[in-house]
């Protein structure tokens, strides 16, 4: 009998998913950041541009708060919560996990950093930049991919959620 040693190594399969979610993640950064690029380079000193008639609408905005841009004398404490939310998702993500919940995660992640990014690098200075915000639902709010990213990760955290406390309670 030969002993081996023990290895932290995950699963080539773990390995994979962590790929993926890093690429996802990736992913959302680049198209959320190249639509605000985009946005700040059309839409300056424009009207809304309707897409969806009033229902959806671009127009650029900057937001220093957080959504319908509460706390915006507040943008310092955004960055550091955004700033923990990456490190926590982060982290999250090296576990193994469910493909649903990796991908959750991923949605999570991209829209967490990206937002991370605004926060630290855009004006009006370091750790309290605006976020661009360019997507108009309504007059409801106006968004970005990242928002979209994070909303969607969230629901999809909600559903996998309910569907294992649900499977768990008919056992």
């Amino acid at each position: 009998m030969t002993d081996t040693p023990a290895t932290d190594t995950p699963a080539p399969t773990e390995q994979r998913r962590l790929a993926v979610v890093l690429v996802v993640a990736a992913l959302i950064l680049v198209v959320d950041q190249a639509t605000k690029y985009w946005a700040e380079s059309a839409l300056p000193g424009r009207a809304p541009i309707p897409v969806l008639g009033e229902f959806l609408q671009l127009r650029l905005l900057y937001n220093p708060g957080a959504a319908f841009s509460i706390g915006s004398g507040s943008t310092w404490i955004f960055t550091i919560l955004a700033a923990v939310a990456v490190v926590v998702l982060a982290r999250l993500a090296t576990q193994p996990q469910t493909k649903p919940r990796a991908i959750a995660l991923s949605l999570l992640l991209g829209g967490a950093f990206t937002h991370l990014l605004d926060r630290l690098f855009r004006a009006p200075s370091f750790a309290q930049g605006h976020v661009v915000d360019f997507i108009d639902y309504n007059g409801w709010f106006v968004g970005n991919v990242a928002d979209i990213a994070l909303f969607c990760g969230a629901v999809l955290f909600v559903i996998i959620t309910f569907l294992a406390d649900r499977a768990t309670s008919e056992k």
